[in-house]
């Protein structure tokens, strides 16, 4: 049985994501992918499914979504305000959206980039190993209304759990290591850089995030000799106004400006969710201790499924309370009440 799930109204931004395209730098195009993948793992644990299967990203705000079979559904990333049918649904959670049942996403209320994902995954046409939209590259485009999304099979059928809601979305310390032009800026450079309270400028999309500060820009020696050379999402350029920018998943695969550190991967999400105005400050570590921190956090991502609970819902709000078993394994139809335990 195919199933479709529609878009009746599309916010600004949404576009199909996945875990992006590795192996295509030399071609020059960048992995791209999901801009918080912490999110997609999140989904991924609560519908109990692969988090290689793709979902919709959207940026700010999101739409109006219908399905013409019953499919199950996990929102993650930023929270935004979301409703079935008009009755307010749990973000961080996963829940059953009947047939017909009209799902409204409205604007974030902490972060940047929320996430839909449904069980089975969007089953869109891949595109160099990916179903991920790619669009400085060109791949994909933004959904708009009416456009109708076939989904994957789901092999499960449950709902009503959730995970709890971590610190990436409020800003705070993002831990840098040194990168190639680090030497380029002087000891005090550095230093200005790791006290200086930045916030994340308006100006960020999913190639990089500007970031704002007071004060006097920053500069390297000779910051207008350095030849163009391979650069990564985390990296964090000083551009000609003295503003750092830190590069994102849709970031070129060359550049020339003075990178002077590099975001380790872990905290790469919590500068794509900063929300404009979100205060950022930076902080060096050694290489060392980010391959510590990066080996922890890969454990914690594949132990999610231990953070999940169930989802503790009102009798009063569910409209189909009586599709639930509600006193499973309350009586027996064998064993005799009255007979004494021994």
């Amino acid at each position: 049985m195919t199933v479709t799930l529609t878009i009746a109204q599309a916010g600004p931004a949404l576009t199909i994501q996945d875990m992006g395209r590795p192996g295509w730098r030399a071609q020059g195009l960048t992995k791209g992918g999901a801009a918080d993948p912490v999110a997609v793992y999140e989904g991924a644990a609560l519908l109990g499914q692969s988090p290689d299967l793709a979902a919709i990203e959207m940026t700010g705000t999101g739409g109006t979504f219908t399905a013409d079979a019953d499919i199950r559904i996990a929102l993650t990333g930023a929270t935004m305000a979301a409703s079935i049918d008009g009755d307010a649904i749990v973000w961080n959670a996963s829940h059953m959206l009947p047939a017909g049942a009209k799902l409204t996403i409205g604007g974030t209320t902490g972060g940047t980039y929320g996430y839909l994902h449904v069980g089975g995954g969007i089953a869109s046409d891949t595109l160099l190993g990916a179903r991920a939209s790619h669009l400085s590259a060109g791949l994909g485009q933004p959904l708009a209304a009416g456009d109708a999304l076939l989904l994957g099979a789901d092999k499960s059928r449950e709902t009503g759990l959730q995970l709890p809601r971590d610190s990436r979305f409020d800003g705070g310390t993002v831990r840098v290591v040194a990168s190639m032009q680090t030497d380029h800026f002087t000891a005090e450079e550095r230093q200005r850089f790791e006290t200086t309270a930045f916030t994340r400028d308006p100006r960020a999309n999913r190639m990089g995030v500007r970031m704002d500060h007071d004060g006097t820009g920053f500069s390297a020696d000779g910051g207008l000799t350095i030849l163009s050379e391979v650069i990564v999402p985390g990296d964090i350029q000083i551009t000609g106004d003295g503003a750092p920018f830190v590069l994102m998943g849709e970031c070129q695969t060359t550049g020339g400006y003075p990178r002077i550190g590099t975001v380790i991967p872990r905290d790469l999400p919590r500068v794509a969710q900063a929300a404009s105005g979100t205060a950022i400050q930076f902080e060096f570590i050694t290489l060392e201790d980010a391959i510590t921190l990066e080996t922890q956090h890969r454990r914690d991502i594949k132990a999610l499924g231990g953070q999940i609970t169930p989802l503790i819902r009102d009798p009063a709000k569910i409209r189909n309370l009586l599709a639930y078993q509600l006193v499973g394994g309350a009586i027996s139809a064998t064993d005799n009440p009255f007979e004494e335990e021994h």
